[in-house]
């Protein structure tokens, strides 16, 4: 098989990205190694956030081990009923997670629903919380992300702008190519390609634009009330996911539709979010005037 991967408009030729590599007979998935690095670097952020705003590191340790386990819940979940067609006639196929089949947006939900109930249970501030840990989520999310590239996975349409990807064709899954990537086949050296959107790498570079936000936000002490961060990154990364799945070939559609159900969750996270932050900026600063006795004009 054809291992290469190559961005031909800025002249960057991977001859060899491997997907897995084997460890005393058992085979260890690249994809696997990238979720476990964005795991680990977000928890880290996490805990560096907690750290200089007087929180427990310690609770950002067991958020993460149970959002772990719930993120990887609500990812399967997620995939599976609306992939319930293929499901529902391959049911022995739900728990097979080595076979791929995992929705991000799932995986949030699950990961906010850990940061939720451990809070409630250890009496935390949960949107303080919440814009702690939200931040290395997104983190994990930019790193993670590259397990898409590895798998040869989660690209768009053809494409032949300056970030376009080449992808041998018997490295990727043929539900995935389009009949405009068939109208623009190539074939090198007897080995045929296709040109796609490498949208794996939009949204890691837009989560990273995000990611830069929200620290800026944080550390110069900008947001106005608990919660505000996390309402941003629900906005922000709506704004970019709605935009990156519109290209995507392998879409989750909302069932009896043709509409991509990750879109309407993006627009409707996106829409809402940005509306509370207002609301809730515009009453931050009210009551923070009221105290002060409201405001006075020069003499």
């Amino acid at each position: 098989m054809d291992y290469s991967i190559a961005f031909p408009n800025l002249g960057i030729e991977l001859p060899c990205v491997i997907k897995s590599f084997t460890v005393f007979g058992y085979e260890i998935a690249m994809y696997g190694i990238t979720m476990a690095l964005g795991i680990l670097l977000g928890l880290q952020l996490a805990s560096f956030i907690a750290r200089k705003t007087g929180q427990r590191e310690d609770d950002y340790m067991n958020i993460t081990l149970l959002g772990i386990v719930l993120g990887l819940l609500g990812g399967r979940l997620y995939y599976v009923i609306f992939s319930w067609d293929y499901y529902s006639a391959h049911p022995a196929e739900i728990l097979n997670l080595r076979g791929g089949g995992l929705a991000i947006y799932g995986a949030v939900i699950g990961a906010v629903l850990s940061a939720v109930m451990y809070s409630k249970v250890k009496k935390l501030n949960i949107p303080l919380v919440l814009d702690t840990a939200v931040c290395g989520l997104v983190l994990g999310q930019i790193v993670g992300r590259w397990g898409n590239f590895f798998n040869r996975e989660a690209f768009g349409e053809y494409t032949d702008s300056l970030l376009a990807m080449r992808l041998p064709v018997n490295a990727v899954r043929e539900s995935e190519i389009t009949e405009l990537m068939r109208e623009h086949l190539q074939v090198i050296g007897g080995t045929e390609y296709i040109q796609v959107h490498p949208t794996f790498l939009y949204e890691s570079l837009w989560n990273a634009g995000v990611l830069i936000l929200l620290l800026v936000i944080t550390f110069r002490h900008m947001k106005k009330f608990d919660g505000e961060i996390f309402l941003i990154y629900l906005s922000l990364y709506g704004v970019g996911r709605f935009w990156v799945e519109s290209l995507r070939t392998d879409q989750l559609l909302i069932w009896g539709t043709d509409i991509p159900v990750s879109q309407v969750v993006a627009a409707v996270c996106a829409v809402a979010a940005a509306a509370c932050v207002c609301v809730l900026r515009r009453k931050a600063v009210s009551k923070r005037s009221a105290r002060h006795g409201g405001w006075k004009p020069a003499e």
